[in-house]
């Protein structure tokens, strides 16, 4: 009688289990990314042509109510399963600390070179855009506090709020932005992937559309009546001469508005993938380099050409701004600074028990595996920062 199991026969032995199915980047996280990156660029190229100039104050305002909050209730999402263990630790310095102070370094050198010979170097206060990266080191040291606590987005907006009425807290770390912008961080934690499948029905899609054009008109009513630093949140209400108590409800009234603009945004993100797909994986390039371009062009006055006043020109630095985003993004700017926004700096960091075994046991997995096609997993777990 001959066996059933030929070890060279049609059947595959036993011996050998079929190897796991592969898995893909989520295309509706990679794409809101990549618009979400486009839009900060936009945002910044605006700020600067704000002046008497009531139309673009308006859009500014819509896209400064949602754009960082819809950014970082992503990267709250994408932080879920961080726990402090030593690879995720070692992650978070390599993937936002370290960035953080090579490009402080890299902007207080291009301010000197540029506009003040004199210009000081401060680790403790963030450049520009460079707050993000500060907050974005300080919310997951504290993921696993929000883990645990049984009401964590209450208690967030109860820090905002009283944040947004403490002027003692100072400028060290931005760390005024790091608490009024925490609500969102810790809604992104909260949230689940049926949440954002919520939100894109077809039916939230046609409702975003009279809900996008009612914050326009508010948004246009707001321009001679409120601050347009209200909307930046990196001070407390007394130093911009408001009441103590407008704190509170301004903070409410901003994340309320935040979240309801940034279901909206999510509502028209595109699920399947599409031409700029793959640049989403590299927004954290595209974030970090495109304020070079707007410093530059401010510290040479390129944005005090009277061209830019007219409706062509805005519309022209609209373009150009999101031109300029989707090129820092791409693969050969990724290739050519890895090594300084994504190092791997192993030699800086001790052996974790059980690293040299588990990389004997699946070398060819990890050396297949392409960056940009990695699955959507949370950051904590070793994936790109969700910028």
């Amino acid at each position: 009688m001959t066996s059933s199991l030929r070890p060279h026969g049609d059947r595959k032995s036993p011996s050998s289990p079929p190897s796991p199915p592969s898995r893909q980047r989520d295309a509706f996280f990679d794409n809101a990314k990549y618009l979400a990156i486009v839009l900060v660029g936009v945002g910044h190229a605006w700020g600067q042509i704000l002046d008497g100039n009531r139309t673009v104050e308006t859009l500014y305002r819509v896209l400064y109510t949602f754009h960082m909050p819809a950014f970082i209730v992503i990267s709250g999402h994408f932080s879920r399963s961080f726990d402090l263990s030593p690879k995720r630790v070692r992650r978070l310095i390599t993937g936002v600390a370290v960035p953080y102070l090579v490009f402080e370094v890299a902007y207080t050198l291009h301010r000197r070179v540029s506009e003040d010979p004199q210009s000081d170097f401060s680790l403790l206060d963030p450049t520009y855009l460079l707050w993000f990266l500060c907050a974005l080191f300080v919310w997951r040291l504290t993921t696993p506090i929000w883990q645990t606590v049984r009401r964590p987005l209450p208690i967030a907006l109860c820090i905002a709020a009283l944040a947004s009425v403490t002027p003692s807290i100072g400028n060290d770390l931005n760390m005024q932005r790091v608490l009024q912008f925490l609500p969102c961080f810790v809604l992104g934690l909260v949230l689940r992937p049926e949440h954002f499948r919520l939100v894109r029905r077809r039916s939230v899609r046609i409702l975003s559309v009279p809900v996008v054009a009612a914050a326009l008109l508010v948004a246009w009513w707001s321009v001679p009546r409120m601050e347009t630093g209200w909307f930046y949140r990196n001070a407390a209400m007394q130093e911009t001469g408001a009441p103590w108590w407008s704190g509170p409800v301004l903070t409410l009234a901003l994340f309320g508005c935040s979240v309801v603009l940034t279901a909206c945004f999510f509502a028209w993100v595109p699920g399947r993938r599409m031409w700029f797909t793959a640049l989403g994986a590299g927004t954290i390039y595209g974030y970090l380099l495109h304020g070079f371009l707007v410093k530059e062009g401010s510290y040479a006055g390129w944005f005090q050409h009277s061209f830019l006043d007219t409706p062509l020109g805005e519309i022209g630095l609209t373009v150009l701004g999101a031109a300029a985003v989707t090129l820092l993004c791409t693969k050969p700017v990724q290739r050519a600074l890895r090594y300084v926004v994504e190092p791997r700096m192993d030699w800086a960091f001790k052996r974790v028990p059980g690293d040299a075994a588990r990389g004997r046991a699946k070398p060819e997995r990890s050396e297949a595996r392409d960056p940009a096609a990695a699955p959507a997993a949370p950051n904590g777990s070793g994936e790109k920062v969700s910028v």
